[in-house]
């Protein structure tokens, strides 16, 4: 399972939107030409990629074609790797294929060479007047290198076919293209030698081509080298926000929630099960009743809704100011040197709302439970066996209802806390609290990936844990289940 989850985590994360080095670069500049990049810059993409480990195959192997490049992963801009595999598809010959993509990048790259101000200045009339606006130069060009991208980004004929017929035009009528014009018509020469030499019949051969331990998976999972530390060392990469290890972003924050989490979750079970046993043992009573009411209407409440509405109602000037607003702590009392009893005392007010907003579903859901797995075993021979015999009632709940009324609720407890950790993320923004779901929340909005899929693998890493001590406290509570 957890193999799986990493796989899945993976698949999410190559998968994202955006380019990875671009986020981290800040320099994703998609309607520029690659030629209008510094060398500085590019020089850092490159070691950024390397880093990343995006110099690397994606898999320890892959299922393809004959007609398929084994080296696809090392071409670096994401849309012409698509480009490069549709076109290998669509016409089976990769050499061809290649030889047409190297010599359109070559066009690109002519782009280069030209000058607005020189041929401003250079191309003139009979009178010495410059034939052409600095508008109209940078509109031509501008266009030229628009178009050329977009051929880099498209498989598709019919688009093609337009593009050559629109920039065939654009290099005809304006003479400084006059350098750029034979590469683009050697282009033009080797796209159509592509459709002419095509051999389909690659694409249904097929083939399995091995990487090795040399994968991006890999370097994902374990790490490559002494300072590359994969997901199983606890490193998940860097941040598209500030660039930071997300590492050290999530154990900075993670103390935090785990704290309201695990508070929340001993007091939702200290609270449900003794309600669930009282009002089992007082079935259709007032009480039962009564308390059947209030748990079922908390219950349908959502979290956001009794978080505001605590807030409004006790950190509220205009009502009853009886707690802070936000965060954890008084940035301007707070001392870092106090004691861990000062500090207790010091946060305690700020932990009692967001308590409240994560605990009042939980156990309104959990004495439900509770109650009707007392009520089931009130029901068992060997409960009226204990009556019989003339135990006192508490004997006979405590020792012999309880622990058998315990394993519906143990069954739950896998996964009220990866979703007290994922509720989080609401209650967290509503408190402005610092943790680790005001963290995802924010990296949803920034569409910072590597935070929102780390989460995921510790959300689901955490679903097994709670599974495992599930699995553990069957057989603490029932004997007749053993694990030999």
């Amino acid at each position: 399972m957890l193999i799986a989850i990493s796989l899945l985590a993976f698949v999410i994360n190559i998968n994202a939107p955006g380019d990875p080095v671009e986020k981290l670069s800040n320099s994703a500049d998609k309607e520029g030409a690659a030629n209008e990049q510094s060398n500085a810059t590019k020089k850092v993409k490159q070691e950024l990629r390397k880093k990343l480990g995006l110099d690397l195959p994606v898999f320890y192997f892959s299922f393809g074609s004959k007609s398929d490049c084994d080296t696809l992963y090392r071409v670096e801009d994401k849309a012409h790797a698509a480009t490069l595999s549709e076109l290998s598809h669509q016409y089976g010959n990769w050499d061809n294929v290649s030889n047409y993509f190297h010599q359109l990048a070559e066009v690109q790259l002519a782009h280069s060479s030209l000058n607005m101000d020189e041929i401003h200045i250079n191309l003139k009339d009979e009178n010495g007047k410059p034939l052409y606006s600095k508008n109209e130069i940078n509109d031509v060009i501008t266009q030229s290198s628009f178009d050329i991208s977009a051929m880099m980004e498209t498989a598709s004929p019919a688009v093609l076919n337009a593009k050559w017929e629109s920039l065939n035009k654009l290099y005809t009528t304006y003479p400084f293209f006059g350098e750029i014009k034979p590469v683009f018509t050697n282009a033009k020469e080797k796209y159509q030698f592509m459709l002419e030499n095509e051999e389909r019949w690659k694409t249904y051969i097929p083939t399995i081509i091995w990487y090795g331990l040399g994968n991006q998976y890999h370097f994902w999972l374990f790490g490559n080298g002494k300072d590359r530390h994969g997901v199983i060392r606890g490193d998940f990469g860097f941040s598209y926000i500030d660039s930071q290890p997300i590492s050290e972003k999530i154990w900075s924050r993670v103390w935090i929630s785990f704290t309201f989490t695990i508070i929340s979750v001993l007091l939702a079970y200290l609270i449900s099960i003794p309600l669930g046993i009282y009002s089992a043992y007082r079935k259709d009573s007032t009480f039962d009743r009564i308390s059947s009411i209030i748990v079922f209407i908390l219950y349908s409440m959502p979290s956001f809704f009794i978080g505001v509405l605590l807030l409004y109602t006790f950190a509220n000037p205009d009502m009853l100011r009886w707690f802070p607003v936000s965060g954890i702590q008084d940035a301007t009392l707070f001392d870092p040197e106090w004691s861990n009893w000062d500090k207790l005392k010091h946060r305690a007010p700020f932990f009692i709302l967001p308590l409240v907003t994560y605990v009042y579903s939980s156990f309104a859901f959990l004495s439900r439970i509770m109650r009707v797995g007392v009520i089931d075993v009130f029901g068992q021979d060997y409960i009226r066996t204990a009556r019989a015999k003339g135990l006192g009632e508490g004997t006979v709940v405590m020792k012999h209802a309880l622990r058998n009324s315990l394993l519906p609720i143990i069954t739950v407890f896998a996964n009220i806390f990866p979703l007290a950790v994922g509720g989080s993320i609401i209650i967290e923004t509503i408190f402005t609290i610092p943790g680790l779901g005001f963290e995802i929340y924010n990296s949803i909005l920034n569409s910072d990936y590597p935070m929102i899929i780390a989460v995921f693998t510790i959300i689901g890493f955490l679903t097994m844990i709670g599974y495992l001590i599930s699995d553990i406290l069957y057989a603490v509570v029932d004997p007749r289940i053993s694990y030999k």
